[in-house]
């Protein structure tokens, strides 16, 4: 059914960037809101970036306002997250997270994780 999939993870320097893409199947995807999302082990869940359903609104987490865009090609089915001037502390895996229209409690569909690393 409805299926997330997350890719462009890696290893990097501090300073570096990366281009996370995630591609979505099985919903009507222009009538979602994307969110990226981030975990590290022994922390909750932080959420890092969102785009409206139609990528005119964004928002950001304090922590990457100025370094992380989020953007989205619905002809695509696709939410992107381009990220620059990576840190050590953005090391995590980062999620794809799709919430239905009628809400986060109706429905949240999560994709499988990819995986960043910063470090030297």
């Amino acid at each position: 059914q409805v299926q997330l999939v997350e890719s462009g993870g890696g290893l990097v320097h501090p300073g570096g960037s990366l281009r996370l893409s995630c591609a979505a199947s099985g919903l009507i995807f222009s009538l979602y809101v994307m969110k990226w999302y981030r975990q590290v082990p022994g922390k909750e869940r932080e959420l890092v970036a969102s785009v409206s359903s139609g990528g005119a609104s964004t928002n950001y987490a304090d922590s990457v306002k100025g370094r992380f865009t989020i953007s989205r090609d619905n002809a695509k089915n696709t939410v992107y997250l381009q990220m620059s001037g990576l840190k050590p502390e953005d090391t995590a895996v980062y999620y794809c997270n799709a919430v239905h229209p009628l809400g986060s409690k109706f429905a949240d569909y999560w994709g499988q994780g990819t995986q960043v690393t910063v470090s030297s």
